[in-house]
């Protein structure tokens, strides 16, 4: 098995290009199913999340051809509607098929999704709203079967609580539909925004874009598409973290600094140095005297439950007392028990960490749970004293391109070994 051997360098210091989006990526593919003409995405992330992804497309029948972080995909020739078990089990974003699929064939079997281990993360939400399409929907042996023999209507779909993954689910199954769909308390995330623009681009006619209320006209079929991917915004976060707590100096190019508003002003609460521009930023963690910070994470754009572990490992190195409340998934603490093998000094009670800032941290074996918690680990071991080793690293490869390669062209020690 692989694992990451870190050795406590230098501060930080250079520059780093983000990703495209993961998070935009995978539903955007999905929506490619939904058309049969060549659709052309670029700034596509080299990671093993959009690798199953795209396997999945190829076994529905969709032809897949790749250049660099580009790809072109045609689904003219779909010839199944089942997404099997075995390319399902490991992403959970692999539920997003569903709505495609049922607009394309009026039915669809799709195995119930794998991916990360953070707590109950149910599809009642994607199945609530196929339903109100006019789906019947069955669960049997580990499957969603779902059948539309008429196609699907139109409806109002007034969301229960917010789901970004079954806001785009849902928004996928309306592109197609007869008549008006009218979408409330949908998500709006940049991810969202990203994958409505997508759609328009190929033919579709959504309103609303980057609110939590949607009109869909719904179309008779979609065209072709060049589209370029938002920057991950995740990524970009991490970067910043990575720059102040080796307390080094990076400028983080490709960014889109408005999707990360809330994360950049806790930053600058805290006290850290962040010249903002259009296109980048530069982050000055050698100038930053850093104070304690208490975060509270919610849907966009509140604070990103996906950078609240990275968060966790800055302020562990912070001086003071700071906490974190986690009101998005349940779970999403298994990385603590790991920081704190470092050294760190973190509690938990029930969704609520308080952190008290150590002045270093040890190096020791270690073990990534989860995706975000594996790479707030590689942060930690960035200024964690001797050797760092951390295995199951697997998680990590799901969303972060290269990082290892990128961190170490600015002075980090990390060696893939296994």
């Amino acid at each position: 098995m692989k694992q990451l051997l870190i050795k406590k360098g230098k501060p930080l210091k250079g520059e780093i290009y983000v990703s495209g989006s993961k998070n935009s990526a995978l539903p955007i593919l999905a929506a490619t199913l939904l058309s049969n003409k060549n659709c052309y995405l670029r700034n596509i992330p080299n990671l093993v999340d959009i690798q199953s992804m795209l396997k999945l497309l190829e076994s529905l029948g969709a032809s897949v051809s790749k250049k660099k972080s580009k790809i072109i995909l045609n689904a003219l020739k779909l010839n199944s509607y089942r997404a099997d078990y075995n390319l399902v089990r490991k992403m959970r974003a692999s539920i997003l098929v569903l709505g495609p699929l049922l607009a394309r064939f009026g039915k669809a079997k799709v195995s119930l999704p794998g991916g990360c281990a953070i707590g109950n993360r149910p599809i009642d939400l994607h199945l609530f709203g196929m339903k109100k399409l006019g789906a019947k929907i069955s669960i049997e042996n580990g499957y969603v079967i779902a059948t539309a023999p008429k196609g699907l209507i139109a409806n109002r779909i007034e969301m229960p609580s917010k789901s970004v993954g079954a806001s785009e689910n849902i928004i996928l199954a309306t592109v197609l539909a007869k008549g008006k769909s009218t979408i409330t308390n949908a998500s709006k995330e940049p991810e969202i925004e990203d994958l409505c623009n997508c759609l328009n681009s190929m033919g579709a006619k959504i309103k609303g874009v980057g609110t939590s209320r949607l009109e869909v006209q719904g179309v008779e079929s979609l065209g072709t598409t060049n589209y370029s991917i938002i920057p991950d915004r995740i990524e970009a976060g991490t970067f910043l973290i990575s720059a102040l707590i080796t307390r080094g100096k990076l400028k983080i190019n490709n960014i889109i600094p408005n999707h990360l508003t809330s994360p950049i002003n806790i930053l600058k609460k805290m006290g850290a140095k962040c010249t903002v521009r259009k296109k980048y930023i530069i982050v000055n963690g050698k100038n930053s005297l850093l104070k304690p910070a208490h975060i509270k994470t919610g849907p966009y754009p509140e604070f990103p439950t996906d950078l609240q572990a990275q968060f966790m490992s800055l302020l562990a190195t912070v001086n003071g007392n700071s906490s974190i409340q986690e009101n998005v998934f349940k779970n999403r603490f298994m990385h603590v028990s790991e920081l704190n093998r470092l050294g760190a000094i973190i509690n938990v009670k029930k969704n609520k960490s308080i952190i008290r800032g150590v002045d270093k941290l040890i190096g020791a074996p270690i073990m990534a749970n989860d995706l975000r918690a594996s790479v707030s680990l590689v942060l930690a071991g960035l200024v964690s004293e001797g050797e760092t080793k951390i295995s199951r690293i697997y998680h990590l490869d799901r969303g972060y391109e290269k990082i290892e390669n990128k961190l170490n062209n600015c002075g980090a020690k990390i060696k893939r070994i296994g």
